[in-house]
């Protein structure tokens, strides 16, 4: 069985054939999936469709594209937001500085919130970064150093530094789709080197399709050619990298229902 631990399944790019996304991922072997907020918002929807099988779980957070919208969130807020029992995650959350769709101190404050609520709740902190290494590391050792939270850094594609720091801390690394991309020489060369006790792997659908689906609509189905890549870069069968992130997935997100 594998687990996807990273889905937007939510908005129109579902709207016209969910049911027949998620039959396929079945038969694709996909036993377990975490769905992931990105506004609070959208939380309503995303329950909706976590509650259509209870090996479905849910985030509640903001995405640092849309901290702008969300700049008085509280930690408070998040903790409350986080009590249904399929909520199992806080995030997805961080720092964006490729895009900036919103103001860096907006996405700091908002990050802090979430980071905070992490460690009073105790749930996985599911951590964006794109180009933001130097300033991530240090709100996330800062944090931690005052109290410990579990954490993930999903679909990773930042620097080996903040990786390490991110596996010092304790913390889990996901790969997604781009581990297939011609040009992923470095992200294949980190993902080599994580721990396998520390492996994860997700879809981040509908982005990011894997080859030979590359272009195309990405959707949970497509999650064992990220596997297959990641047994050939670091000289693993399959079979070992599906149990391996499965069981992981299940170690970091405790309160995720296991089939």
């Amino acid at each position: 069985m594998y687990v996807d631990s990273h889905v937007n399944l939510h908005g129109e790019r579902y709207e016209e054939d969910l049911p027949e996304v998620l039959q396929r991922a079945e038969e694709a072997g996909i036993g377990a999936m975490l769905l992931i907020s990105d506004r609070l918002d959208s939380i309503p929807e995303i329950t909706e469709i976590a509650e259509t099988n209870p090996a479905f779980s849910r985030s509640v957070g903001v995405h640092p594209h849309h901290a702008k919208d969300y700049a008085d969130l509280t930690a408070e807020t998040l903790i409350e937001l986080a009590q249904p029992e399929k909520v199992v995650g806080i995030g997805e959350c961080g720092l964006d500085y490729h895009y900036e769709y919103s103001p860096r101190a907006d996405q700091e404050k908002v990050f802090a919130a979430h980071i905070t609520a992490s460690q009073k709740t105790q749930l996985p902190l599911i951590v964006h970064t794109r180009e933001a290494d130097d300033d991530m590391q240090r709100m996330l050792e800062e944090a931690y150093a005052e109290r410990n939270f579990p954490l993930l850094l999903h679909c990773y594609t930042s620097g080996r530094k903040l990786m390490e720091a991110g596996l010092a801390m304790g913390g889990y690394v996901a790969f997604s789709g781009i581990v297939t991309f011609k040009r992923a020489d470095e992200v294949r060369a980190l993902a080599k080197d994580v721990p396998l006790d520390r492996l994860l792997i997700e879809t981040d659908c509908p982005f990011l399709a894997p080859v030979p689906h590359r272009g195309r609509r990405n959707e949970p189905a497509y999650l064992p050619q990220v596997a297959e890549m990641l047994a050939e870069v670091r000289g693993e069968d399959v079979k070992t990298i599906e149990e391996a992130t499965t069981e992981n997935y299940f170690r970091l997100f405790e309160r995720a229902h296991r089939p």
